[in-house]
């Protein structure tokens, strides 16, 4: 006598699915839309900028703040500036170029694209800004304007405090300027910040 199951077996496999699927959700972390929702927070990290005629990029601690604000469940906009040390050690001098600032500081505006917005919040964005460079051996400030791609993944310690990391890339538009003595600039960041409004 064979005892058979009172459904088919593929039946079967699917309740059970429908089951873990069921327990999955709702076990999962509750989204938490970013509409109207204002980040405020600080960066720490460093940066690297390429200096045509140097063979090395110079690397430097970074320090940064910056503010978001909720445009909508997708898009942030960005407001973010920093400083930079990019050398201690170039001094002016008769066979030194005077191309080799002491630090860069930059400010700049954009919108993000936000992937997630559960506990893990990925993104991505494009701003525009400036890069102002002195001291070292340049005899004056320059100010350069950049395109700057920006990357990020956010972690949600609670609802108003989170961490992350972050990358800058800076770009200079092509054929601006000076795009060939100071083709690139990056920064990466340890990020927290507060939020609140949503």
């Amino acid at each position: 006598m064979s005892l058979e199951p009172p459904f088919p077996s593929s039946l079967s496999r699917g309740g059970t699915a429908l089951a873990a699927a069921a327990v999955v959700v709702g076990l999962a972390s509750p989204a938490r839309a970013v509409e109207r929702e204002n980040h405020l927070g600080v960066d720490l990290g460093g940066s690297a900028l390429i200096v045509s005629d140097k063979s090395a990029p110079d690397i430097g601690p970074s320090f940064g703040a910056h503010w978001a604000y909720g445009l909508n469940d997708a898009f942030n906009l960005m407001v973010e500036a920093a400083w930079s040390l990019a050398s201690a050690t170039d001094r002016p001098g008769p066979k030194i170029p005077s191309t080799r600032p002491a630090w860069v500081a930059n400010a700049q505006v954009g919108v993000g694209y936000v992937f997630d917005v559960l506990q893990w919040v990925p993104y991505a964005g494009l701003l525009i800004g400036g890069d102002a460079l002195s001291g070292g051996t340049l005899d004056h400030a320059t100010i350069l304007p950049r395109v700057i791609i920006a990357l990020g993944l956010d972690y949600r310690l609670e609802p108003n405090l989170t961490v992350g990391i972050a990358l800058r890339q800076h770009v200079m538009p092509a054929d601006v300027f000076e795009s060939s003595t100071y083709p690139s600039f990056t920064q990466a960041y340890l990020r927290g910040e507060y939020t609140w409004g949503w």
